[in-house]
């Protein structure tokens, strides 16, 4: 089952009006991603289940307080290069957890989908062990097409199904959407979308209308 959620806090909103402005230069760029990864991180922690632990304070008291139950159990995938700056921001609130890496390229050279195919190539994956007992979050600021997310989701899937998937983006369109839906389906797993908008457009290239832009060339350099 798929879910979508679309994280509202003012916070997010103001960042990621940051992020649309095409006037911000590169380090700007960036280190607003982080901040948005960061952001989302804590939203997303209203997920994630709690337990009742006792603590002794310095004064020799004890109390009871809460922890995350299952934050030791969580591995972050991120799509190489644009989930960089999200992945850095998340880290620090998933600061446990394991990580792995997937780079993916678009099929046509030019970067036109004239057939609408939206297909991509995967050239390089590195996964850490999931076990069944993990939360698996996928970062990729950009789910335009949803292409890579569904390779990566049959990657990981065909290997381990874990406990369930987070998928996490800047930005979602109507069409990433209904095009992961089918997979997660397919593996029946428990998977979310968390995204701070939902855009209606993607145009002839592949890019999310209004969108802002590359994330990967605007955080790196083109």
């Amino acid at each position: 089952m798929l879910k979508v959620k679309v994280l509202d806090h003012p916070y997010i909103q103001v960042v990621l009006t940051t992020l649309r402005d095409r006037s911000i230069k590169q380090i700007e760029f960036r280190k607003a991603m982080v901040r948005l990864g960061r952001a989302m991180g804590f939203e997303i922690t209203r997920d994630f289940e709690l337990e009742e632990v006792e603590v002794e304070t310095p004064l020799g008291v004890k109390t009871r307080g809460v922890r995350f139950k299952d934050m030791d159990r969580v591995v972050i995938v991120t799509v190489l290069r644009a989930g960089m700056p999200m992945t850095e921001g998340l880290i620090k609130i998933f600061y446990n957890a394991r990580q792995g890496v997937v780079s993916a390229r678009r099929v046509e050279e030019k970067g036109m989908y004239p057939d609408k195919s939206f297909d991509v190539e995967i050239t390089y994956v590195r996964l850490p062990t999931i076990t069944r007992d993990d939360t698996v979050l996928i970062v990729d600021p950009m789910l335009a097409t949803g292409s890579t997310i569904r390779e990566i989701l049959k990657i990981i899937l065909s290997r381990r199904k874990p406990r369930r998937v987070l998928i996490v983006g800047a930005i979602a369109t109507p069409l990433a959407i209904e095009r992961i839906r089918p997979i997660v389906e397919a593996y029946n797993v428990e998977a979310t979308i968390y995204t701070a908008s939902i855009d209606p457009e993607v145009n002839e290239k592949g890019y999310i209308v209004p969108g802002l832009g590359d994330a990967g060339d605007r955080a790196f350099g083109e």
